[in-house]
């Protein structure tokens, strides 16, 4: 459990980063978003989730990462 509180945590860190960092060009962004077709975020979201897990397999099969 203490694992994934942190991992919860990191995620909110490097998510709330670009907010912090340059709040105009997320606006900018935010804005290029809504006008997207929702098929394409959706698309955009599936790849995301892939290299996710991908990432998450690496970390914990390959003995690159012990």
């Amino acid at each position: 459990m203490k694992l994934l509180i942190t991992l919860i945590g990191l995620v909110l860190v490097l998510e709330g980063l670009p907010y912090v960092a340059s709040p105009e060009a997320m606006q900018r962004w935010l804005r290029q978003i809504l006008d997207m077709e929702p098929r394409q975020l959706r698309r955009i979201g599936l790849v995301a989730m892939a290299v996710g897990f991908f990432l998450c397999y690496l970390a914990q099969r390959s003995p690159l990462f012990n």
